[in-house]
């Protein structure tokens, strides 16, 4: 099999689909192993365990079961913890794909140029990488593969322009190389946010790395729908817009929460967003500056759970009020639910026509880590449910 790994710290899963449709939609026989499920030719199944890359032994399982399915081409969604852990040893890739790098896994990798280091094994690896231009690793991770291909919005050979916004899709043009001087590719993609921009170029770097044209590219990016958890549209005929994203690092926040202000001012309506973070031994240090940007942008936050562990959730809600505050947020318009299912009542019920309401964190997630394990949930089940009852005319949430 042809290997295209992905890595970075937010961007992963969403570009390793637009790849995947990409080269199906050229015609070549793909598959893929992400966060949020595995297999090939458009048919996927939930993961089996709760990481992204997979032990060795389950994703040699899932390689092997991959390629009975006949593909030739796999996308692999690879986390620093699987680089620097040995999971995908032995894998030869022919690809790899840098998305961005911000500080997260701290925790584990201790510092910044660890966690870079521990990247950079998959470029160490590679035959071909694709690099995000504009990000203060690059020329690191260009100097770790024999040959690349970078892209950005202002720097790279493959680049956006005339980029539209909405709440729910972007639209823009790409060019490559000499041709960004006169004739564009126009793209549309049913994923929103400026930040997928570079998700689609990335992704387009590939395509074109593999013979591809910019037309059949174009096709296979939006030809891409849904991604469950990523800015993943909610629709049960309400009057607002409703988004599940996974957004849970300060980078996420800062390159989200401009993006859905602006969708939101531009329909006349809010941004409401509800998010918490996780506790025990995860990088408390992100939740301060998480906070201070949904202080800067959002109309109105709600507070929730999103894996306490064992930590107090005050202890948690603190640490992100402190952000919050910082950014002067009213606070008045914070509401704090620890209940995440009650949460998602509230933050639908208060909801108002042209409103934006996101819902971070989450995503794709199947549970909530408590200290006496993990409990069921589902943020897009929860959502839908609550939208059903708010149709019907049913209304129970109550202001905490």
């Amino acid at each position: 099999m042809t290997v295209i790994g992905v890595t970075g710290t937010n961007g992963k899963t969403t570009t390793c689909f637009m790849i995947y449709e990409i080269l199906r939609a050229a015609g070549k026989r793909t598959g893929i192993v992400t966060t949020v499920g595995y297999g090939a030719n458009g048919r996927l199944k939930a993961p089996d365990e709760h990481v992204t890359t997979p032990h060795p032994r389950m994703l040699n399982r899932m390689l092997k079961e991959l390629r009975k399915q006949g593909i030739d081409y796999l996308v692999l969604e690879t986390t620093s913890h699987a680089l620097a852990q040995k999971r995908v040893f032995g894998i030869n890739f022919d690809t790899g794909v840098l998305t961005n790098m911000t500080h997260e896994h701290l925790d584990y990798h201790g510092t910044f140029e660890r966690y870079v280091k521990a990247k950079r094994r998959l470029f160490w690896k590679s035959k071909f990488g694709v690099v995000n231009a504009e990000d203060g690793v690059a020329r690191l991770f260009e100097a770790s593969v024999p040959k690349f291909m970078n892209y950005g919005v202002e720097e790279g050979e493959l680049r956006a322009s005339n980029i539209k916004l909405g709440s729910d899709y972007v639209e823009f043009s790409i060019c490559y190389r000499d041709f960004c001087t006169n004739p564009k590719m126009p793209l549309r993609s049913n994923i929103a946010g400026e930040f997928n921009v570079y998700n689609a170029l990335a992704a387009a770097a590939v395509g074109l790395h593999y013979g591809l044209n910019l037309s059949e590219i174009a096709d296979g990016i939006s030809n891409l729908d849904v991604i469950d958890g990523r800015m993943e549209a909610v629709d049960e005929g309400q009057n607002f817009t409703a988004i599940i994203d996974f957004a849970h690092t300060p980078d996420a926040f800062e390159k989200l929460m401009p993006d859905m202000k602006r969708a939101a001012k531009e329909k006349g309506g809010r941004l409401i967003t509800m998010f918490g973070a996780a506790g025990g031994k995860r990088d408390a240090s992100t939740r301060a500056p998480r906070g201070e940007w949904a202080g800067k942008y959002a109309d109105v936050i709600i507070l929730t759970e999103d894996g306490d562990y064992d930590t107090p959730p005050e202890e948690i809600f603190t640490d992100l009020e402190e952000g919050i505050y910082k950014a002067r947020f009213p606070k008045k318009d914070l509401y704090k639910i620890h209940n995440r299912s009650e949460a998602v009542r509230f933050a639908v019920e208060m909801a108002k026509k042209n409103d934006v309401v996101l819902f971070l964190g989450k995503g794709h997630e199947r549970e909530i880590e408590t200290v006496d394990g993990p409990i069921p949930y589902s943020e897009a089940d929860q959502v839908r449910r609550e939208l059903k009852r708010l149709k019907s005319g049913k209304s129970v949430a109550k202001k905490k």
